[in-house]
């Protein structure tokens, strides 16, 4: 397998580990607790969770070029929602749309075409946009550990991997 495909393939495999490991982390937090908020400025724990259900979906629609107007309705739709398996599917589902899109593209469109998002004056190649979508996936899931510890639930390291 050349070293590109490789790298790509290891890249969608962390990102399926991050979904997975986060729906059974969602799948902890009892209902009482979504209002949780650690300090005034900070998402609540419902806010953090539909955020971090959407990123693959909605850094999907970024990187393809999509509009604010279609990424704020995405973001509506999952914040509409309070059921832990339909935001666990979504999460799944927006995962498997981004293996399929990196998936489809030949060696050259991963490593040199750009696409620039709405909010940005410059792009970035695909690659990148793949690397961003795991890092932003894996930030909101250690604030998602972090939020759940606080709030003393029984989880620990291995619950990450």
């Amino acid at each position: 397998m050349p070293a590109t495909q490789e790298m790509k393939q290891l890249l969608l495999e962390e990102l399926t580990l991050i979904v997975n490991t986060t729906s059974r982390l969602i799948r902890k937090i009892s209902p009482e607790h979504w209002d949780y908020r650690p300090q005034e400025r900070m998402r609540s724990l419902l806010e953090l969770t539909h955020h971090l259900v959407s990123v693959p979906a909605t850094d999907l629609l970024i990187l393809q070029e999509q509009s604010e107007a279609e990424l704020r309705q995405l973001e509506a739709e999952i914040a509409a929602d309070t059921d832990t398996e339909k935001l666990i599917d979504r999460m799944t589902a927006g995962a498997y749309d981004v293996k399929l899109y990196m998936e489809s593209l030949s060696e050259e469109d991963f490593l040199h075409r750009r696409t620039k998002p709405f909010y940005l004056e410059h792009g970035s190649v695909q690659a990148k946009w793949l690397i961003e979508i795991v890092t932003h996936a894996q930030h909101h899931r250690a604030q998602l550990f972090t939020y759940m510890k606080t709030l003393g639930y029984e989880i620990n390291m291995f619950d990450l991997y």
